[in-house]
């Protein structure tokens, strides 16, 4: 069943409650740590954004002085993207692009990814591809920051669990169930909808993800030609915990001699 087709018309509404503006100003931070920073003497650097989704984040770096492009494999999501686009006149390109095939016309000062959408690439060899074509695409010691959720989230929080959302303009129900041994972990999603007439519509959709350790994620990063510089506990500079629930990698492209 493919994922973010339905839900994206509402993915907003039930999502509003994800901090991106404070995910946006730790970015931009992590960021200009690094010396990826927009300025009035410098060229405005050009970053792109996998698993954008509809532009929360993309739209929010350009706000902050950056030159965005947004690759997301859904298109539904992509279309409320550009329609935030055309109400705010931003310019960024959004690109409907697999991100374990994802093309760009040219060299970026940095990858960001975000949202856990890395934890949608479920086979480790997958996601060895994305670091190799984040080491291509990006610019002589460029910059790359994504996050992921940890095995101690998918385990100890979200588990086997039931979440439910009951709301004017409709209702979520978003079954979890994790599989120890291979480490996936299966998000069945329900959304009912109020239609014009007052009725109600109802879709659903299947969603995978999986777990990753630190040391795993480090040796793939390794092994596609990116340097491992920090991992970050969410929204801090201090080293994750035992407890984290989310972690942020940054990794460089190594300089060419």
């Amino acid at each position: 069943m493919e994922q973010y087709t339905g839900f994206a018309s509402v993915y907003d509404l039930f999502m509003d409650n994800v901090p991106y503006d404070e995910w946006t100003a730790y970015i931009d931070v992590l960021l200009k740590k690094y010396g990826i920073k927009p300025g009035p003497n410098t060229e405005v650097p050009l970053i792109c954004e996998l698993g954008c989704g509809t532009g929360n984040i993309t739209r929010r770096l350009k706000a902050r002085g950056y030159d965005m492009i947004g690759i997301d494999i859904s298109s539904e999501m992509l279309q409320e993207a550009k329609e935030k686009e055309r109400q705010g006149d931003d310019a960024i390109l959004y690109l409907c692009q697999d991100m374990r095939e994802f093309e760009l016309y040219g060299t970026v000062a940095a990858v960001v990814s975000v949202c856990d959408s890395l934890n949608y690439i479920t086979e480790p060899e997958d996601l060895l591809q994305v670091f190799e074509l984040v080491n291509n695409y990006l610019d002589p010691g460029g910059l790359f920051i994504f996050d992921l959720h940890t095995p101690y989230y998918y385990s100890r929080v979200l588990g086997d669990s039931v979440i439910c959302e009951n709301r004017d303009e409709g209702s979520l129900i978003w079954e979890n169930y994790q599989d120890p041994e291979s480490r996936i972990h299966e998000f069945d999603i329900t959304v009912y909808t109020k239609n014009e007439s007052g009725t109600y519509g109802r879709f659903e959709e299947t969603h995978y993800q999986r777990e990753y350790s630190a040391a795993e994620v480090k040796r793939l990063l390794k092994q596609a030609g990116l340097e491992v510089l920090d991992v970050f506990e969410a929204c801090t500079e201090e080293a994750p915990a035992r407890n984290s629930e989310r972690v942020y990698f940054a990794a460089r492209t190594r300089k060419k001699e």
